[in-house]
């Protein structure tokens, strides 16, 4: 496991995490962790092979735990759980502006949306503005939002690209 598996899979926990609505200190150490994992100038697993793992910013016990487990095992246990309780689409919905958390758990667990294309679909029939805090505006604020994240990747804004150190 390299730093970037590391910090995408604390990412995208802190992500699952949100989308089921716990405490926001917790998501918000999932988050400090991944961006100081990802931004560290040298390997994790030097560093957790050296037990200097409490040395990362916003790395303490717990997140030093998940860690270690992540390097002894290839896994983690808490990750493959979040992952069974929270459809992968439905972290998907985060990349479209304007869609945060919140209401990403609202068109999941009220409309079963699991994808950006279902959304799409929920949003062009007028199935979103009955929900709690969205009315016809953010419909229409929603599909923009889908239309700047497909041009986007139709333009190759790099978001699937390598990172420069790969280069």
């Amino acid at each position: 496991m390299d730093n970037r598996d590391v910090a995408t899979i604390f990412s995208r926990m802190a992500d699952m995490l949100e989308i089921q609505g716990e405490n926001p200190h917790r998501v918000l150490a999932y988050r400090r962790a991944a961006e100081a994992i990802s931004t560290l100038g040298e390997p994790l697993s030097d560093m957790w092979q050296a037990d200097a793992l409490f040395s990362i910013p916003g790395v303490g016990k717990v997140l030093a735990a998940k860690i270690d487990e992540l390097m002894r095992t290839g896994g983690l246990a808490a990750y493959d759980k979040l992952c069974a309780q929270v459809p992968e689409g439905v972290t998907d919905l985060l990349r479209v502006p304007g869609v945060g958390a919140k209401r990403a758990a609202v068109f999941w667990k009220q409309l079963g949306i699991e994808s950006i294309d279902e959304l799409e679909q929920a949003a062009r029939q007028g199935r979103l503005a009955g929900l709690p805090g969205v009315g016809p505006k953010m419909e229409q604020r929603v599909l923009a939002g889908i239309a700047v994240l497909r041009r986007g990747a139709a333009q190759g804004d790099g978001l699937n690209s390598q990172p420069a150190e790969d280069l």
